[in-house]
């Protein structure tokens, strides 16, 4: 250490921190020394801690000790996650560059770039580039683009752990690898927070046989966990109430602050809370505003300097201002409802206070009072530093037939070169030479089943074996369509007197009557005519729908589901001192008078009959994407025993069965409708497997290029696409069911829509825990959010007020 910190680029490196009253980490001295050792690696720390300066500042020092090694040109690919990150990093370098004194550009690159500039960095790259793995695999795509890469010297890949797990994280595997033939040498490094496989993210990035460490940052950030606690505890809880009620709590905490997020987790409960703090405050007008993936790339842009700026009181947002250089003037976060996950939530509040030495400080808001649960188990996570894990994708062979696509109408590729390498990256080391011969079918003459199909002769093969698109028309439609992100049609907001809002989705539109009004962007709109994917609107007032996105909502993460069931365990305990579990005491003294409490060695079954019929309630507190197949499961069990039809609904802590027959389940019988005997054949029998697998064949069939999305000035509908891809899915299902993009349909299937890991140890806890069947004849606390959750689906909001009002009243009645 001592001979590299007698380094000219060490010294010229803490001179300019110490200009800026500042001194490096020890993670970060020790990546800048590893990085000149020419080693490879991940930085682990967590956010605010300087990261980015730990990887960036080691290609400058390394520079400055070495500049004979460094050719001209490009001498960093800095890859990043969102469009919005790469300005605020961006700028964060190029003053750090100017201020040490060195003559580098850095440049970025993505779809928000103006096309002059785009065209200028191909004839002249800056020293870095700052890009989305989207807009890197363009850079592939072009001709002779071997040349940009001659000099480079490193990829770094930013914020690792939001990128793996998803098929943008395989694209990002793909260009890496692709990097290497170029510079074989060359050092890759990952930054990411903490996450839960550490070791396995080192090995996703990074699985080739050269130098490569791990720098964790000994420095951990404090964080305060606030609950925002209501006046009074209803009798039984509900989601998506108390909003109104504490709008006016948060009010004084934003006033109190220099800057605030308010995180929201879907699109749409952004609208409504902008609006529900406004109406609160109407002084907050000019001061607060809102920020969404689906609102205008210029406003977004204007909102996000703003706040850097400091002169904005407060903005509401989704995920689209989770990750991020820097909001310096943001000391607070509130998080509206429950952030579903420990890693997600850390993320959130480490956007306050985002200075090292300073406290994040994060207040909890919930929907309803039950999450005020997972405000406690939240905590119990943070202490105890329990991280979700991030799966990786393997065998993603959609996301890779696009990628050999981009190197055909480049420069294009030999097949035996480009297996060798293919087969040393983590996501398709167990892919087989007989897969790897069918997708070099599938690109030449569309397989043996679309053969006859000219638009599916995609690559020529060349005299000398070299694959490449010799159409014009086939390359500029796979540019066109690049990514692996297949959002349902967006269509764009417009005023009929002209200026741009933001998008909605197609099916929200499709289901809004005439003069029906929604907002967007915080403005009230009313649709005056829809033409060419575009909305026509005008500005309106009154009450406004909020648009929803099929996105949906957050399911809860396992992690989170552990610490919520030990929790409620030990609601009940007198020496229970967390001031969530004090404050819901009534409420779950009402649950356990009515029903039962389940510890942590029990699981908990409710039959509930009343007036309507019967109802059925389970709570496996595993999430509501894995609920949503346990009813499916539950429902087909139980009809195997008298025939019997139910309706389903389910949240994040449990699910419901409702017949107006009554249902066939006593003690005797539950144990077998409950068993990991037979599980995913009962599970392929009690859904649509092969109606999943269509509708996710879609994605796959746009993400291949066998269905196009994006045409020149046009995007098709979801209905056509949805209908094109299903033709293709029967005909392959008919004549070649082993196709390997119809196996990857129903893989994704199983492991992503049905869970099928996370159900099958679901399952095994259940088998453990000693079963409690318990009787009602009114909704418990435990089920009543689920019944309004079902009710919400079928019911306007004046006649749920009204429904959950005489609910309400007779539940009071039999308590």
């Amino acid at each position: 250490m001592k001979a590299f910190e007698n380094t000219n680029g060490f010294k010229v490196i803490q001179q300019w921190m110490a200009d800026k009253d500042i001194s490096p980490f020890k993670f970060q001295i020790d990546t800048w020394q590893k990085f000149g050792n020419g080693y490879s690696g991940m930085v682990v720390a967590p956010t605010g801690f300087g990261k980015t300066f730990s990887v960036f500042l080691a290609l400058i020092s390394d520079f400055m000790n070495h500049p004979e090694k460094y050719g001209k040109g490009l001498k960093m690919i800095w890859i990043t996650p969102l469009r919005s990150l790469s300005k605020d990093i961006a700028k964060a370098m190029q003053e750090a560059m100017d201020e040490i004194g060195l003559d580098w550009t850095v440049g970025v690159r993505n779809g928000d770039t103006d096309p002059k500039v785009r065209q200028q960095q191909v004839r002249n790259m800056p020293e870095i580039l700052v890009v989305t793995p989207e807009s890197l695999h363009l850079l592939l795509g072009q001709k002779n683009h071997a040349r940009f890469f001659q000099s480079m010297k490193c990829v770094a890949v930013d914020e690792w752990h939001e990128l793996l797990g998803s098929k943008r994280g395989v694209m990002v595997e793909l260009a890496v690898s692709q990097l290497r033939k170029y510079v074989p040498e060359i050092k890759i490094w990952g930054i990411t927070a903490t996450i839960g496989n550490l070791e396995e993210a080192m090995d996703v990035l990074i699985p080739y046989d050269i130098k490569k460490t791990k720098i964790t940052a000994k420095e951990h950030k404090k964080i305060d966990i606030l609950p925002v606690i209501p006046d009074e505890i209803e009798i039984l809880p509900w989601a998506g109430h108390l909003g109104a009620k504490l709008a006016d709590k948060i009010v004084p905490i934003i006033l109190e602050s220099k800057s605030t997020i308010v995180f929201t987790n879907t699109r749409s409960q952004s609208e409504m809370w902008y609006q529900l703090l406004l109406d609160a405050y109407p002084d907050f007008a000019g001061q607060i505003a809102i920020h969404h993936s689906s609102i205008d790339a210029h406003l977004r842009i204007w909102i996000e300097e703003n706040l850097s700026a400091g002169k904005l009181k407060a903005v509401v947002s989704t995920s689209s201002l989770d990750l991020g250089i820097d909001f310096k003037p943001v000391d607070t976060v509130i998080q509206i409802g429950s952030a579903k996950g420990v890693a997600r939530f850390l993320q959130r509040a480490g956007r306050s206070g985002h200075s090292p030495f300073e406290t994040s400080k994060i207040y909890c808001v919930p929907t309803h009072s039950l999450e005020l649960i997972e405000v406690a188990a939240l905590k119990e996570a943070v202490k105890q530093k329990v991280i979700e894990p991030r799966e990786p994708q393997v065998l993603c062979f959609d996301v890779l037939v696009q990628f050999l696509m981009t190197l055909a109408v480049g420069d294009g590729f030999y097949p035996e070169e480009t297996f060798e390498r293919i087969k040393k990256i983590y996501a398709f080391q167990e892919m087989t030479a007989e897969e790897w011969k069918s997708i070099l079918d599938f690109l030449t003459i569309g397989g043996s089943v679309l053969k006859s199909y000219e638009e599916f002769h995609k690559i020529v093969i060349m005299e000398d074996g070299l694959y490449r698109v010799t159409s014009r028309k086939i390359a500029m439609l796979h540019r066109m369509n690049m990514g692996v992100i297949v959002s349902d049609a967006m269509l764009k907001v417009k005023f009929i007197s002209g200026g741009y809002i933001g998008m909605v989705e197609e099916y929200f539109i499709s289901k809004l009557k005439k003069e029906e009004k929604f907002i967007l962007a915080g403005r009230t709109l009313e649709v005056a005519m829809i033409k060419d994917m575009t909305v026509y609107v005008r500005s309106a007032k009154g009450k406004a729908m909020a648009p929803s996105y099929l996105g949906g909502r957050l399911p809860l993460s396992s992690n989170l589901g552990h610490f919520l069931r030990e929790k409620l365990s030990h609601t009940l305990n007198p020496k229970a001192s967390e001031k969530e579990l004090k404050f819901l005491h009534p409420l779950l003294a009402n649950q356990e008078k009515n029903s039962h409490i389940p510890k942590e060695d029990e699981f908990l079954v409710e039959l509930i009959k009343n007036r309507e019929g019967y109802h059925l309630f389970m709570y496996p507190f595993e999430g509501r994407l894995v609920h949503e197949v346990m009813a499916a499961l539950i429902a087909y069990r139980i009809s195997k025993l008298a025939p019997i039809s139910f309706s389903m609904a389910m949240n994040d802590y449990g699910f419901e069965l409702f017949s107006d027959k009554e249902i066939p389940l006593n003690e005797g019988n539950l144990d077998k409708i409950l068993t990991r005997e037979n599980l995913m054949n009962d599970v392929i029998a009690s859904i649509n497997s092969a109606e999943m697998a269509r509708r996710k064949f879609r994605d796959i069939a746009v993400i291949s290029g066998m269905v196009i999305q994006n045409y020149a000035g046009k995007q098709r509908s979801n209905k056509s696409l949805q209908s094109s891809a299903g033709l293709i899915f029967k005909v392959l299902e008919d004549y070649d069911p082993n196709h390997f993009l119809v196996r990857q349909a129903y893989t994704e299937v199983f492991n992503m829509q049905l869970q099928e890991p996370r159900l099958v140890e679901a399952f095994k806890r259940i088998e453990k825990s000693k079963i409690i069947l318990k009787y009602s004849h009114t909704f418990t606390p435990l089920s009543f959010p689920i019944k309004v959750d079902s009710l919400r689906q079928t019911l306007s909001s004046e006649s749920l007020d009204a429904r959950i009002k005489r609910m309400v009243e007779q539940a009071r009645k039999n308590g």
